[in-house]
């Protein structure tokens, strides 16, 4: 999820989506796929990891329906997409086709790969704060660092600050993310970000409206509140060796984030 930083700014231009798209994959791209901050980055990583052998392979952990994915696969690179959820990595298989990309539907803290030689891991976004706790985490991290190679490298973007608003109290929300697909019209918008001790609760409105009907409908994440020297000790628990941060920077749409760096 692309956290939107925007206050009453205008909605984004609704987008022609591709026909045949469930509603899980409309809502994960229209709230997540036009996030491109962070692309660069991975890019970057990834070229820089390409000094093994050409069959070596990046793991995209929580890669969604491929917004990440498919950038590294068009540039040159092997990637191996993991994502729990089968529908999601359904729409990416198909917009894989004659791309250098395996798939795996798995739960990232207990995913078991025929590989044990990947360069470089990604978790995009704030997948890794949606594992559920520091025990879950470190499950994940040692699963992380069995399939990767000695001295290969993994990266986790976290959230560290977010901006606490309700909309039923006043507060001036984020602009609405909308799309059109086949005649029907989707719409995100958070509308509250609660922050407690522990972690950070998002709601989100979703709006359907077309073919004579309209539907409305709650959507509510929380991540864990994670710090990056929290996430090196904890990589360090794992047996990963932490590297000097690098940082995302905010847009005037999404919030920025920091990405801990743990070496193998």
């Amino acid at each position: 999820m692309a956290l939107s930083t925007s206050r009453g700014r205008h909605p984004q231009a609704s987008s022609a989506g591709r026909p045949g798209l469930g509603q899980d994959v409309v809502w994960h791209d229209l709230e997540c796929g036009s996030y491109r901050a962070d692309l660069a980055l991975w890019l970057e990583l990834a070229d820089a990891s390409a000094d093994g052998p050409p069959a070596e392979a990046i793991l995209d952990i929580g890669a969604g329906t491929g917004r990440v994915a498919l950038e590294l696969a068009r540039a040159g690179h092997r990637v191996w997409a993991l994502e729990r959820d089968p529908v999601l990595l359904g729409a990416l298989r198909e917009r894989a086709e004659g791309l250098p990309i395996e798939t795996t539907c798995a739960d990232a803290r207990s995913f078991e790969l025929e590989r044990r030689d990947f360069r470089l891991c990604i978790v995009p976004m704030q997948t890794i704060q949606l594992f559920g706790g520091s025990a879950a985490r470190l499950q994940f991290l040692r699963r992380a660092r069995a399939h990767m190679r000695p001295g290969g490298l993994l990266a986790c973007a976290i959230v560290t600050a977010l901006e606490p608003f309700d909309c039923a109290a006043g507060d001036i929300g984020p602009s609405a993310e909308t799309a059109t697909v086949q005649q029907t019209a989707y719409s995100s918008r958070a509308t509250r970000v609660h922050v407690h001790s522990r972690g950070v609760v998002i709601e989100r409105e979703r709006r359907i409206v077309g073919r004579g009907k309209a539907a409305r409908e709650l959507d509510v994440i929380e991540l864990d509140r994670l710090g990056a020297a929290q996430l090196e000790l904890e990589g360090s628990r794992a047996g990963l060796t932490p590297q000097p941060a690098r940082v995302i920077a905010p847009t005037e749409e999404h919030v920025g984030s920091v990405v801990v760096m743990l070496r193998a």
